[in-house]
């Protein structure tokens, strides 16, 4: 399944991204095309974690949200997804939504990567506190929602951030915690206002921001002597 991607990397760089093991937490409308992307392009060991299941209101933005598996825990879904892309995927799954009471007994120090596409501010303070303190590269997304111009997407550092309040947020957060650089990804966008408390979003921002996390996370291993 990899000759295409043969004609572009090296049989040896492939062995490095089939070997790496990568957790995502959350996998809605940035971790799901995160997660998939990785495994189109040979990544063989994940954990995803996530306790939603499938509405009818994802069906607009996340790629794994059907008609057909509506009412589905998100994990499960993508489970049975990816072995039908590539059935040498080994994938655990976790239904959980991770908190100061059991991240150190839901995570563990074995990653190689942590993708963070959560939405919940203390959870990715937590994650982004796991990852630092075991060494562990991370990216965390910021925010997609009121957005609609994938081409504003960078990989930035969070204190070079703007016009992002979930960015701002994590900034005091962090500079809290004596956290002096975190890789996000990050949309220069100005959030287009609207009236209700729920986000608006579109299928074009998030999954390109998942994108962008897989792309963090192939180019570092190909970097890597």
């Amino acid at each position: 399944m990899y000759d295409r991607l043969l004609k572009l990397i090296s049989k040896e760089q492939l062995n490095k991204i089939n070997k790496c093991k990568i957790l995502i937490i959350g996998v809605g409308g940035v971790g799901g095309f995160a997660l998939e992307t990785l495994a189109r392009i040979g990544i063989e060991n994940f954990t995803i974690i996530d306790h939603d299941k499938i509405e009818e209101s994802n069906l607009n933005r996340q790629i794994i949200s059907l008609h057909s598996n509506i009412g589905k825990y998100k994990v499960d879904a993508f489970k049975d997804r990816l072995l039908d892309i590539n059935p040498n995927i080994n994938i655990n799954t976790i239904r959980e939504f991770i908190d100061k009471d059991n991240i150190d007994k839901t995570l563990n120090n074995k990653y190689d990567f942590i993708i963070d596409a959560c939405d919940t501010v203390s959870t990715k303070v937590l994650l982004i506190k796991f990852a630092k303190s075991n060494n562990i590269p991370i990216i965390s997304c910021m925010g997609t929602g009121n957005r609609f111009d994938p081409t504003k997407l960078q990989i930035i550092d969070i204190y070079k951030t703007n016009y992002d309040p979930l960015a701002k947020i994590m900034r005091k957060l962090l500079k809290e915690e004596k956290i002096k650089k975190l890789d996000v990804i990050y949309s220069s966008e100005i959030p287009i206002k609207i009236k209700d408390r729920v986000n608006g979003s579109t299928s074009l921002v998030p999954s390109t921001a998942g994108i962008y996390c897989a792309y963090y996370v192939i180019n570092k291993i190909l970097k890597e002597n």
